[in-house]
């Protein structure tokens, strides 16, 4: 791992996908091998494999109470924020005592169970607003402090192993099943979803009385990332290749399509509160 420390001029960066977003790291030792991020070792010129690389960010300026506060703040969007160097340099248990006044809506998504080394800093974050929140309000225009969300998008260890290098299945589940009994609103992101390979029933059967929503998205192939996963699957399942050829090379959608009528139909039998993305 080529590991680095440098000086950033701000942790705080305004998002498309939040009012703001807050990167600690640039890199991710987990390494999936769909990350999307892979793509910025490019932009910015790294010859490392993605994976292989981290720098970790300083700061001297402060996150900015007057900017955050009433705004969406999101940790993070291309690392991890609780990625292994975490545990030795606590830049996010650091940046989560700076926020931990600042009245914004603060959402974390992790594929390690290393979050809950500070559940405490999560934990207080539910009453921030002055008066407890509904596990089930989870809207973007609700007063909520806090919601956690793991990646998780099959429930097979064999597989997950093979696509990256965070904590395991049942670790990452153990996470959100801790944060929903310490009454912090949860997430089960499960995606990327690989076709005929993620179990999308299987991982609500196994989550669905600690997680609050589930969203689903759709594995989107890049440049950086689509040989090597196609090749994989080639190798580790054949009897799945030619359909990955028509979905991946030929642009059939017909798979996604009825694969969105699945997944409704299941969580609306079920019960249970989700969005699908594709």
């Amino acid at each position: 791992m080529n590991e680095r420390e440098i000086e950033v001029a701000d942790y705080v960066s305004p998002s498309r996908l939040a009012d703001f977003v807050i990167n600690p790291y640039v890199g991710c030792p987990h390494a999936c091998r769909y990350c999307y991020a892979a793509d910025i070792s490019r932009v910015k010129g790294r010859v490392e494999i993605w994976g292989d690389f981290l720098d970790v960010k300083r700061c001297r300026k402060s996150l900015g109470a007057k900017r955050l506060t009433g705004k969406s703040v999101f940790m993070s969007s291309v690392t991890d924020c609780y990625n292994p160097a975490e545990a030795r340099y606590k830049i996010t248990r650091r940046i989560l005592e700076e926020l931990a006044p600042i009245e914004c809506r603060l959402s974390i998504t992790t594929k390690s169970n290393l979050l809950l080394r500070d559940l405490d800093l999560l934990k207080a974050r539910t009453s921030l607003f002055g008066r407890p929140k509904s596990l089930f309000d989870l809207g973007e225009d609700e007063d909520r402090a806090i919601r956690v969300s793991c990646s998780i998008n099959t429930v097979d260890e064999g597989f997950r192993a093979d696509m990256d290098r965070a904590s395991t299945i049942e670790e990452r589940m153990e996470t959100l099943e801790v944060c929903r009994e310490a009454g912090i609103p949860t997430l089960l992101f499960a995606a990327p979803l690989f076709p005929y390979i993620s179990d999308f029933r299987a991982i609500v059967e196994r989550s669905a009385s600690f997680v609050d929503v589930f969203w689903f998205d759709k594995l989107n192939m890049r440049p950086t990332f689509k040989d090597d996963l196609l090749t994989y699957v080639r190798a580790r399942y054949p009897e799945y290749y030619r359909a990955y050829l028509a979905i991946f090379e030929r642009g059939d959608e017909s798979y996604w399509r009825d694969l969105s009528e699945e997944i409704s139909d299941f969580c609306d039998r079920k019960g249970v509160s989700y969005e699908v993305f594709f």
